[in-house]
């Protein structure tokens, strides 16, 4: 009797609102759950799954495999291995995915006012606080790279920055331009726009240290 042969798995069809809308496209895409925060981490460059996790505490396993696998059939990020020695998967964002900076950029405009305090379940990482002051660095003509150092750890942002680079990074920037140390209640208020960063240098509220072009110019020189 001659051997049956399994049926074709059928495509898995994605929820959709199945609206003619560029709203309802858009949030076909990145409207689930954990997708925004997995393209914030992104931004920074290419990641691997451990270190996704790591830095996304409270998704789970299956859930983080989920979205990332959505982002890679949706154009929104790639996985690649890595040469050796390194030898690893990561995952980074396509030209589409680096598109969403905006969209985060203004999500955390709108959601600043909601950071009035720290509850004590709120995890924080220091890299999250490089969307508000992204904000702040906008008026800057100085390109470079800046090193921010707050209590909770130390990132970079790129001012100037081009499409094709990651706005920001993680840890400290191996040939930073510019080093500034502040902390993560001044991150917020140039992110809501209670204070420019010229004021918040000149207060004292900030240091800054270089002796380059982009120091200069953040010390109004």
């Amino acid at each position: 009797m001659p051997r049956q042969q399994p049926a074709a798995a059928r495509p898995v069809r994605r929820r959709s609102y199945d609206q003619f809308c560029a709203s309802a496209r858009a949030l076909d895409s990145v409207g689930d759950r954990w997708t925004l925060l997995i393209v914030r981490e992104l931004l920074a460059g290419p990641r691997r799954y451990t270190d996704l996790h790591a830095d996304l505490p409270g998704v789970s396993t299956d859930v983080l495999a989920s979205r990332l696998k959505d982002m890679e059939q949706g154009g929104l990020a790639v996985r690649r291995r890595l040469p050796p020695p390194a030898a690893a998967s990561v995952y980074e964002l396509t030209e589409r995915g680096h598109g969403l900076l905006p969209v985060l950029t203004a999500l955390a405009e709108w959601g600043a006012p909601a950071l009035t305090e720290r509850r004590p379940t709120d995890a924080v990482r220091a890299h999250w606080f490089a969307l508000p002051l992204l904000r702040a660095l906008t008026g800057l003509t100085q390109e470079g790279v800046l090193e921010v150092r707050l209590d909770e750890g130390e990132f970079h942002v790129r001012a100037g920055r081009g499409a094709a680079v990651e706005p920001y990074g993680f840890g400290p920037a191996p040939q930073p331009d510019a080093r500034i140390a502040l902390d993560a209640e001044l991150c917020l208020e140039l992110g809501r726009g209670d204070v420019t960063l010229a004021e918040a240098v000149k207060d004292g509220r900030i240091e800054v240290a270089g002796d380059g072009p982009l120091a200069a110019e953040l010390r109004g020189g």
